[in-house]
C-alpha cells in the first residue's frame, strides 16, 4: 500500500484553502463545518481557529456524504486549475 500523506506543497496556503473550502461548501449548500452547527460559513474566516471543524479544532466531517465531500473537493480543484491557467496566460 502506498504511503499517502495529506501534506500541502506550500504549507502557508492552508488558511486560504480552508477559506475556499468553506466558501465553496456555502455556495453549494453543503452542510460543511459551521453550516452543520448552525453558523454561517460566509463568516467562517472571521472565526479563526474554530474554522477547522467540530470538537475544538478537529477536522473530522463524518456527517458528510461522499457525494457532498466530493462536490466540494471537485469544485476547489476546478477553481485552482482555472486560477493556475489564468496566471500562465
Amino acid at each position: 500500500m502506498a504511503n499517502r500523506r495529506n501534506r500541502k506543497l506550500v504549507p502557508e496556503c492552508g488558511t486560504a484553502l480552508d477559506q475556499m473550502k468553506y466558501e465553496v461548501a456555502s455556495e453549494l449548500g453543503v452542510p460543511f463545518g459551521h453550516n452543520a452547527g448552525g453558523l454561517d460559513a460566509e463568516f467562517a474566516g472571521e472565526l479563526g481557529s474554530v474554522q477547522a471543524g467540530f470538537g475544538g479544532g478537529s477536522s473530522y466531517l463524518g456527517h458528510l456524504t461522499a457525494r457532498e465531500a466530493g462536490s466540494v473537493g471537485g469544485e476547489i480543484t476546478k477553481r485552482l486549475v482555472r486560477r493556475a491557467q489564468q496566471t500562465q496566460l
